[in-house]
């Protein structure tokens, strides 16, 4: 933020301890060493939000409108007036602003989903064959009237071939075609349309810009591909693209309002609701999108976002169940409905399920960062070839297994059902099928992991949601057909002695519920969100306890594995400034922190002294002290000055020798020199530049009519903040996270008695926790080299003495042997 200082790569306290006493290039090579440091070079590139800075300006917004209602009914001669009328209208537009944005958002959020879905199974079905009565028409829809089953068969649909083989090779090319164009797409329109989204809009609602991110042409890229590489066949899923698909619907139409254009925190509120309204898309399910923003997406969530989300995904679940994109009335294509109550039995099975998710999270988080390493360092000039070859690779070993093959929203819809339900699918629930069933449920599982952490990651649209709940699904429903067995092979044994006898006793469904998710909450580190969203997809209050059961086993699970989300760890990958929600502990203060060496300004500056040093430097802010002390009088940002320069300029050229002057000297009052005049650039109505400088609607533009002369000043105190948040040096540096996470403000200076000494940004604690993560990082390896080379020269030593105790033990049987 305000110093440009570069890391020493060699200042570390843990490498010069390494140069001292232990052997480095054993374990991690200097470009290693260099890569992980330039890490956290990376934050000198973002620029923030001051969320302080933006509530002044709210604030002093709403202080105008208030000042603008009390205009009196009537004009002072008794007349009617018209601009009352005018301040009620503007007032009443104001108010219901909110509203329709929100229901707009809402409807266009439900429309986009919609098409999107109907999109995804046309492509999908595209790939065994077509339907005669209409192109445009799947598989579903193509056979959706009865008459047009014979035989079990539908004789509108046609498959592409009679050949298995030719039907096999067709299935591969129209995937990897589907693969190419969407990766094609992507790079050449809309760079930011790659990935799943949730990470970078995690940062945004934190108050970091990335600027593009939430554009037109990424909203249009990323829903036009996203039904491509769904339909592709690569292990993805469309939930995480859609809370990105969301957010750019959200922050195009706030941003065609003037009220909310130059309001961060309203545009945040707004974010905030869309990626909740993605999530309820995508899962149908509204509340659970609304906890899903309160426990991953925002650090702060107020009652009027609560309230703002809750709508905006009810008006977006209303707008899909209308449009009904799978002429079922099911919001998504996997929702179901129990009628069977589960046994306390199964809870030993239910806690294994659990354990397999900690564990499927913590292993795909670990492997997928390795392989988002390798792709950065040798795929980053490849991204279309390596989306071809990631889809024919699936495709080709995908084929030949029959969950593989399918969609994966198929899949987990076939999975999920009751065996009376329908469920039937390719003898699934028959009873002489059940082990090469759950032979193939196991190889799909096995399959899926890999393919997901290869694919997830790739320059295409990417979401992990539902990828995870199908490898869940797969493995949860192996575990209830093992468990159906045994109760087939034993039904009298004590175990199942709850079971009634003329009755089903398992239902392998719920396990494979409980599989995706398990495997859900372990790749995202989700607990209450997961359960209200299986809950709203199954409408079984009696499965409450068993989803809270699996999910607290999976939990507990990640932790042992110091597993986080892998939202969390690709945030950390790619750099982003980022402060987690999780309470971090640092023996340290913030001195230990703070930048010390500083550009600051005078109370009473040269206006070509302050050119210079805008010229000269990169800061974008400058704390203001006493001309002749380190008092400190406020701090003013880049924008600011180069925004009273400019409007200065406009009025009449200053020459470099205008005085200037950004805070009231106080030796001035005290020898007694009268003032000169000065010259205050009148703020004016708009958002002007990335700080949002709000300038008063009702003051006239006088300064366009100022000329400056000589011997005037340039007025900069209006937009010197008096008050900056301070600190003291001794504070410790957990509680100034805390006031960056709970209050938002761009740089917090540090004063000693008044006197500056420093200052700290969001990027400095990041910065300095990266340094400490790495330092222990080393530290762990060299305490791990430390104590596998004991053990090796141990185990060394051991050998020559054994060695030696045999070679001697031998001498004396040799000298046995020559007496006899």
């Amino acid at each position: 933020m305000a110093h440009h200082t570069r890391l020493n790569s060699y200042d570390s306290p843990v490498l010069r301890a390494a140069e001292n006493g232990y052997p480095p290039e054993n374990l991690v090579s200097h470009e290693d060493e260099e890569e992980e440091l330039e890490q956290i070079r990376r934050y000198e590139d973002f620029r923030t939000i001051d969320w302080i800075h933006d509530s002044m300006l709210e604030r002093n917004r709403r202080m105008r409108q208030k000042k603008a209602m009390r205009h009196p009914f009537r004009n002072p001669d008794g007349s009617f007036s018209w601009d009352w009328l005018r301040y009620q209208l503007r007032w009443a537009g104001r108010m219901g602003q909110d509203s329709f944005i929100v229901t707009a958002v809402g409807a266009v959020i439900g429309i986009t989903s919609a098409l999107i879905s109907i999109l995804t199974e046309w492509l999908s079905d595209l790939k065994m064959g077509y339907c005669s009565d209409g192109w445009w028409l799947n598989q579903q829809f193509c056979c959706w009237e009865i008459d047009n089953i014979e035989g079990g068969r539908c004789r509108a649909w046609r498959v592409w071939t009679p050949s298995s083989a030719l039907s096999y090779l067709i299935y591969v090319i129209v995937a990897a075609l589907f693969s190419f164009l969407a990766a094609h797409l992507v790079k050449s329109y809309a760079k930011y349309a790659a990935g799943s989204g949730i990470s970078e809009i995690k940062c945004i609602l934190s108050g970091f810009v990335i600027k593009g991110y939430l554009g037109i042409w990424t909203f249009v890229i990323k829903a036009l591909t996203l039904p491509l590489v769904i339909a592709s066949g690569l292990s993805v899923g469309k939930e995480g693209p859609s809370v990105h698909i969301a957010g750019c619907v959200g922050n195009i139409i706030a941003r065609c309002f003037p009220s909310f254009r130059r309001s961060e925190s309203k545009m945040r509120e707004i974010l905030t609701a869309a990626s909740a309204t993605g999530v309820a898309v995508a899962f149908g399910s509204p509340i659970g999108g609304v906890m899903f923003s309160i426990e991953e997406m925002s650090h702060i969530f107020t009652i009027k976002t609560m309230w703002k989300s809750f709508f905006c995904a009810l008006v977006a679940t209303v707008t899909l169940s209308f449009m009904n994109p799978y002429r079922t009335g099911k919001l998504v294509l996997f929702q179901v409905r129990y009628d069977r109550d589960w046994h306390f039995f199964e809870i030993f099975f239910f806690v294994i399920i659990g354990i397999f998710g900690g564990l499927y999270g913590a292993f795909v988080t670990k492997f997928n960062l390795q392989v988002a390493a390798f792709r950065r360092k040798h795929l980053a000039s490849y991204p279309v070839a390596e989306a071809v070859i990631l889809a024919t690779v699936t495709a080709v070993f995908g084929y030949f297994n029959r969950f593989l093959r399918i969609d994966m929203n198929e899949s987990l819809a076939i999975l999920f059902k009751e065996c009376s339900g329908g469920g039937d699918y390719e003898n699934l629930c028959q009873t002489w099928a059940q082990w090469p069933m759950a032979n193939s449920l196991f190889i799909a599982t096995i399959f899926r992991i890999g393919f997901v952490i290869v694919s997830y990651g790739a320059k295409v649209p990417a979401g992990i949601f539902v990828p995870s709940m199908a490898i869940g699904a797969t493995f949860g429903r192996m575990v209830g057909i093992i468990v159906k067995a045994m109760y087939q092979a034993y039904p009298t044994s004590g175990w199942f002695a709850a079971c009634q006898p003329d009755a089903p006793c398992i239902t392998p469904g719920t396990y494979a519920l409980l599989g995706a998710a398990a495997a859900l909450g372990g790749i995202m580190r989700l607990t209450v969100t997961v359960v209200v969203i299986m809950f709203e997809l199954t409408g079984a209050a009696t499965y409450i306890l068993p989803l809270m059961i699996v999910l607290l086993v999976t939990r507990a699970v990640g932790d042992l594995c110091g597993a986080s989300g892998i939202a969390d760890e690709m945030i950390r990958f790619n750099g982003f400034p980022f402060l987690e929600k999780e309470e971090q502990s640092y023996d340290v203060t913030v001195s230990s922190v703070m930048h010390r060496e500083l550009v600051t300004l005078s109370a009473t500056m040269r206006l070509g002294d302050i050119k210079h040093i805008l010229e000269t430097t990169t800061v974008q802010g400058f704390p203001v002290l006493n001309s002749h002390s380190k008092v400190l009088r406020g701090y003013i940002g880049r924008t600011e000055l180069l925004f009273v320069i400019s409007k200065a300029r406009r009025a009449g050229n200053p020459s470099p020798n205008t005085l200037c002057e950004l805070a009231t000297e106080e030796h001035i009052h005290e020898t007694g020199q009268p003032e000169l005049p000065l010259i205050t650039p009148t703020p004016l109505d708009g958002h002007l530049g990335p700080m949002g400088i709000e300038e008063d609607e009702a003051a006239p533009e006088a300064i366009e009519d100022l000329s400056i002369l000589p011997n005037e000043r340039l007025n900069f105190k209006p937009w010197v903040n008096k008050t900056p948040l301070t600190v003291a040096p001794q504070l410790p540096l957990e509680i100034v996270m805390q006031l960056f996470k709970r209050m938002g403000p761009r740089v917090i200076l540090v004063e000693r008695y008044g006197s500056l000494v420093g200052l700290i940004t969001i990027k400095d604690v990041l910065r300095y926790t990266a340094e400490t993560e790495h330092a222990q990082s080393l530290s762990n390896r060299y305490d791990e080299w430390s104590s596998l080379d004991s053990t090796l020269v141990e185990a060394y030593s051991w050998w020559k003495d054994t060695q030696h105790d045999a070679l001697d033990r031998m001498r004396q049987w040799a000298r046995v042997v020559r007496r006899r």
